[in-house]
């Protein structure tokens, strides 16, 4: 059986399965927020905008449509590789650790479709924060997009079975050790697969503390891509806006 349990990002997202499970995210509801937040945040056209842990690329492009420049960084080479089809002079992708500060700065810094919360070392959850500051240019805004961890524990759904691309998924949620955990497996090509996917459930008053420790201030806190004001008990986003 194919198991991989740690590191489970740098295994799981370069596999051609995530993106099989995946590949049928809102695309057009991703649209509709980027126009929503860079029309919130005022961002002038040719705006530079970095996003991390950008995946294949979705939101980077969409951002580039809107007329802006951006640059999309990812830990995973298969999805930066299947990103570069769409780069053009200002829209560029790149592998890169998104704990590390990148070697430039930028008018905002974007963190979406929870994007973060999975590092093995929990340090590297504020080293993340410490690196979006630097890469902010004066004035400029982070963005992290994450989930509401009070409504997921609430509502979890325990067990789901998707189908796509006749591969039948089956997915198990529990929450453990402040963990919200996502266990898939399924079988292809005669071969049994089991992956983790595994997200601190990290609360506004932790990303508070994280904001504290890094010296930035949390300016806007939004609990859905329509920017609505952020409640612990409905929300199921946390959208915060810092600088």
């Amino acid at each position: 059986m194919q198991k991989e349990a740690d590191n489970w990002y740098a295994s799981w997202f370069d596999t051609p399965y995530y993106h099989i499970l995946y590949k049928e995210r809102g695309h057009e509801e991703a649209g509709q927020f980027m126009s929503t937040l860079t029309e919130f945040l005022k961002l002038p056209l040719g705006a530079h905008i970095l996003d991390l842990a950008c995946g294949k690329g979705r939101h980077a492009r969409y951002l580039n449509q809107l007329g802006y420049n951006v640059t999309g960084i990812d830990l995973s080479p298969s999805s930066i590789a299947h990103a570069k089809q769409f780069e053009n002079d200002q829209l560029r992708f790149e592998v890169h650790d998104m704990s590390l500060p990148y070697h430039a700065q930028f008018d905002a810094v974007f963190n979406l479709f929870t994007s973060f919360g999975y590092f093995e070392n929990e340090k590297d959850n504020l080293r993340t924060i410490e690196a979006i500051k630097t890469e902010l240019r004066p004035g400029g805004f982070g963005v992290i997009d994450f989930l509401n961890s009070n409504f997921v524990e609430k509502n979890i759904i325990e067990e789901e079975e998707k189908v796509v691309d006749d591969i039948t998924f089956h997915i198990n949620r529990y929450i453990q050790d402040g963990y919200i955990i996502k266990r898939i497996n399924f079988s292809h090509a005669g071969k049994e697969h089991e992956y983790f996917e595994r997200v601190k459930a990290i609360s506004l008053e932790d990303f508070n503390y994280y904001f504290d420790q890094a010296g930035v201030r949390l300016l806007h806190c939004f609990g859905d891509y329509d920017l609505n004001p952020f409640n612990l008990e409905t929300s199921e986003r946390l959208i915060l806006i810092f600088n």
